[in-house]
């Protein structure tokens, strides 16, 4: 069985297949927040000359690449079962089961493998961070399933992306590295979730009409997409905002306490302002296109905006 997509043939679950499903294009949102939790631990361990550890590092940049591939498949998989992914009437890029590229039998065993490959890359971390961790990956393999299945359906979609794309990595990452989770780091685990969800915030606005008619009730569905475009644009400055507030009271209050954790306010630590342009001329391109597939695009700029902030806050963090 082969199937034609964008004028090449995909066969059945053949490795191009696989990498489809994968959905490559998103990984660099898994790897955004591990990367600005590991730039803030390389900042601070270097400010009381402690060592900063390779091998934990690539375990957690591992662990959030896996789980990533897994929530993937899991949403290809759940949503074709579900009846989501009509190619006819699918506003999003195309997905691997609805397009025959993976047979769902096949895709069962993905999910299987992908998880397991997951819990074996992050297993280890327990020696750096303790057992508790086993919690943390059993809850991120738990709301893997949930999202798709339940929780994106009743409005809590975008609650997990901050849990689980910028609390969870960041906190923990930085955690492991240093055997503590420090104010300035934990408004930027906020700030990075907050930029990811304009990833979600997108997607539910391109798919509200379709979401409305199958009972699906997503923040935009519920509350609007005049909302959603302003939810958008303050997501982007909150996610700038929040993690300058300490640089901000720092500069402010010089005669108070301030720890190797805490930055000064400086050009360096201005850097992520510049996402702020880039993600104003992405809000006004949602605007001026407001729905149906041409959003795509937006989507596909958005994604790059995310890992754009996260440069731009680990350069922030190593050169302040």
């Amino acid at each position: 069985m082969k199937e034609k997509k964008d004028d090449k043939t995909v066969n059945t679950n053949s490795l191009r297949a696989w990498w489809l499903a994968a959905r490559p294009k998103t990984l660099t949102g898994a790897a955004a927040p591990v990367m600005v939790a590991l730039s803030a631990a390389w900042r601070d361990l270097h400010a009381v000359d402690n060592a900063f550890m390779w091998t934990p590092a690539l375990l957690c940049m591992l662990f959030a690449l896996l789980m990533q591939v897994d929530a993937n498949f899991v949403n290809d998989y759940f949503d074709f079962k579900k009846g989501r992914d009509d190619r006819e009437t699918r506003l999003g890029p195309p997905r691997a089961c609805s397009e025959g590229w993976i047979t769902p039998r096949a895709m069962g065993w993905g999910i299987g493998i992908t998880t397991a490959l997951a819990c074996l890359a992050g297993l280890p971390l327990v020696l750096w961070g303790g057992w508790w961790l086993v919690a943390i990956g059993v809850a991120c393999v738990i709301f893997c399933f949930l999202y798709t299945t339940l929780l994106a359906g009743i409005g809590l979609g975008d609650v997990l992306v901050l849990v689980f794309f910028g609390l969870v990595p960041v906190c923990a990452t930085y955690f492991i590295q240093t055997g503590e989770v420090t104010l300035p780091v934990l408004l930027l685990s906020i700030g990075m979730g907050l930029a990811t969800d304009c990833l979600l915030v997108v997607n539910n606005y391109r798919d509200r009409e379709q979401d409305r008619a199958a009972g699906k009730r997503t923040i935009v569905v519920l509350l609007g997409g005049r909302f959603a475009e302003w939810l958008y644009l303050a997501l982007g400055i909150l996610a700038v905002l929040l993690p300058l507030l300490p640089a901000v009271y720092s500069s402010m209050n010089s005669n108070s306490y301030s720890s190797h954790s805490t930055l000064h306010l400086s050009l360096f630590t201005l850097l992520p302002l510049f996402y702020l342009i880039q993600h104003t001329r992405t809000w006004l391109r949602m605007k001026r296109l407001h729905h149906g597939r041409p959003l795509n695009t937006v989507l596909g700029q958005t994604a790059a905006n995310i890992f754009l902030y996260a440069l731009l806050e680990s350069l922030a963090l190593l050169l302040a």
